[in-house]
């Protein structure tokens, strides 16, 4: 009979400690101004660089030419990783999954140094950057169409 009542006495003082909220910081009380928790992103991490540069360019069929589009997402990768300089990454080379493995993961590669290339030409240190071509191994997109395999040809900037 004691412990049933001792745990209802414990059930009791576990939701009234619950249902107590703790008074508003303000400004004045800290003396430095109240500051909440970012909510953001990071700056220099894998969700700035998605949301804030692009992290992936495209290319055409068979080709490992950069587009000036590609180029300019590569020049806006180079500012930021201008902007911090310990980080590093890992650009990975992929193709749509029309031809055969080798030729693909040879492409995949190619594509790869396109965009580590221009990315030194434009400042960055190749000690920060790593290549890796999955071919057509790791689609973005699913798909047997040409909207699929556009965007399964591409070169992903990951940080590391």
């Amino acid at each position: 009979m004691k412990i049933k009542f001792l745990g209802a006495i414990a059930a009791i003082a576990l939701l009234a400690a619950c249902s107590h909220t703790p008074p508003a910081v303000t400004a004045t009380q800290t003396g430095t101004g109240a500051q909440s928790a970012p909510t953001g992103v990071v700056p220099g991490s894998e969700e700035d660089l998605v949301a804030n540069v692009g992290d992936r360019v495209f290319y055409e069929l068979n080709k490992s030419t950069l587009s000036d589009a590609a180029q300019a997402t590569l020049s806006k990768q180079a500012a930021w990783l201008a902007k911090y300089p310990q980080v590093t990454v890992q650009v990975a080379g992929n193709c749509d999954d029309r031809g055969t493995e080798e030729y693909n993961l040879a492409l995949g590669n190619r594509r790869a140094k396109a965009a580590k290339d221009f990315l030194v030409a434009k400042g960055v240190s190749a000690s920060r950057i790593t290549t890796i071509s999955y071919g057509k191994d790791r689609p973005t997109a699913l798909g047997d169409n040409e909207e699929a395999w556009s965007q399964n040809r591409n070169a992903i900037t990951a940080v590391k």
